[in-house]
């Protein structure tokens, strides 16, 4: 998945161990299988009260919401002209901005991560908006 400056490889680590260059509808494909695989494993994600989260919990977490944001990037990059046609702008707006302040307000994912859309970002999250 790329646009302008920035392509994203993908690998699993597990099934996919060498990263592989993909197009966006097949890496967004593998990273919502992966996610989901992430989120059914009862030893990342216990269901069950009283069980522990594994140490690498943070880890993991900070890893989804990394790979989650560049499916926002590619949407904003590659297909935001018929986000407008649809008239979806607002909706896709408050629900990546939602993302952002989860993210910093946690710490999740690095600032160079975001960089692709660093400048939405500041636009979104600026105090006089």
């Amino acid at each position: 998945m790329s646009f302008l400056l920035y392509e994203y490889h993908w690998a699993d680590g597990t099934n996919i161990k060498k990263p592989i260059k993909c197009s966006a509808p097949k890496y967004i494909d593998y990273l919502m299988t992966w996610v989901q695989d992430q989120l059914d494993d009862e030893t990342l994600f216990p269901s069950k009260i009283g069980v522990p989260f594994p140490k690498n919990f943070m880890s993991v977490a900070k890893t989804i919401l990394k790979r989650l944001f560049r499916v926002y990037a590619h949407i904003y990059h590659q297909h935001f002209d018929p986000v407008i046609q649809l008239q979806e702008e607002a909706h896709l707006n408050t629900s990546f901005k939602h993302f952002i302040f989860f993210v910093q307000e946690f710490n999740l994912i690095d600032r160079r991560e975001l960089a692709p859309l660093q400048e939405l970002i500041e636009k979104l999250t600026s105090k006089d908006r």
